[in-house]
């Protein structure tokens, strides 16, 4: 019996970002230097394929640091970064940690500290409780950043002098909704000082826009991605918002309910900054057991940044 055919149009850029990349290697070198278990404060990224691999090899993820035994196994903190106290307690325990936090989002670190440092109230736009935003307001006392998420709360938000704010975003959040949410604040407050290059990293925009491009053209669009991960979240959203009639976040082809995918025609595939290409395969592999499938790649624009690993794990630093 012939199968029914399925054109993919399949988005790039898309999958593991730079970020990502580095903390995975940070993790594995690590491992690779000084042995297992290397202890990692939080999941290093959002994706538990990546996580159980790394689990494997000899990793152990922990909440907290009071669940590290004492000993000289390092301490990694995930991509999306901590709060200044929780290296505080690293240093007092006098554990070996590495520091695998994005370096776009160490740029949002220092850009709240200078306006802190200028004596500016800072605003801050993100999802409550992520890892990210947690890492973000505990880089300043208690109270010097407040988190706004929405329209109706940049509207509402009472500060002390408009002549004396900032903001700052989450590097993973809704291109659109970010700006939108930007632009009420400027319009209430316009003497804001804002950042001086946007926030959201180019990796979450690179991927909403390719999302973009193909959203009106498909009939489903599926994400692979976690779904505690913001960009992959987000990716959804922008495919629904831009002319796709549904939007479907999945971590793995099991997770695929047949029932729900008869009739198809052409679909969408993206995945989210922390998710694994091979993760992608495993979904048009999938798809090719139901459809006769046909993929067409719509690239966006290539992305090629790199960041270097910590000093303490480079190649020249382990031969001294």
């Amino acid at each position: 019996m012939s199968l029914p055919p399925l054109k993919i149009l399949l988005t790039a850029p898309r999958g593991f970002c730079a970020g990502v990349v580095r903390a995975v290697d940070i993790v594995e070198r690590a491992l690779e230097i000084y042995g297992a278990p290397v202890y990692v404060r939080h999941e290093i990224v959002h994706n538990k394929f990546v996580v159980d691999d790394l689990k494997a090899k000899g990793a152990v993820f922990v909440d907290e640091l009071d669940e590290i035994p004492v000993g000289d196994h390092p301490v990694i903190f995930s991509a999306h970064g901590v709060p200044k106290a929780v290296p505080a307690e690293a240093q007092r325990r006098a554990m070996f940690q590495i520091d695998a936090t994005c370096p776009l989002v160490t740029k949002v670190h220092m850009e709240a500290q200078r306006h802190y440092t200028q004596g500016l109230e800072i605003i801050l736009i993100g999802h409550k409780n992520h890892p990210e935003v947690i890492g973000t307001m505990g880089q300043l006392p208690e109270g010097a950043i407040t988190l706004i998420e929405t329209t109706e709360d940049a509207e509402k938000i009472v500060v002390h002098d408009e002549n004396k704010l900032a903001f700052v975003t989450q590097t993973t959040l809704s291109v659109d909704d970010t700006k939108d949410v930007i632009a009420v604040l400027q319009r209430r407050f316009p003497s804001i000082t804002g950042p001086l290059k946007e926030d959201i990293c180019y990796a979450t925009t690179n991927r909403q826009d390719a999302v973009k491009l193909i959203a009106s053209k498909v009939e489903l669009l599926i994400v692979v991605g976690a779904p505690n991960s913001s960009n992959s979240l987000r990716l959804v959203e922008v495919g629904e918002k831009n002319g796709c009639p549904r939007g479907l976040l999945v971590q793995r082809a099991v997770d695929l309910d047949w029932s729900t995918l008869k009739g198809l025609k052409a679909i969408g595939l993206s995945a989210g900054a922390s998710a694994p290409e091979v993760l992608v395969n495993e979904i048009i592999d999938a798809f090719k057991m139901h459809y006769n499938v046909s993929v067409e790649k719509v690239v966006l624009r290539e992305e090629n940044v790199s960041f270097k690993l910590p000093r303490e794990l480079r190649p020249a630093a382990t031969l001294a």
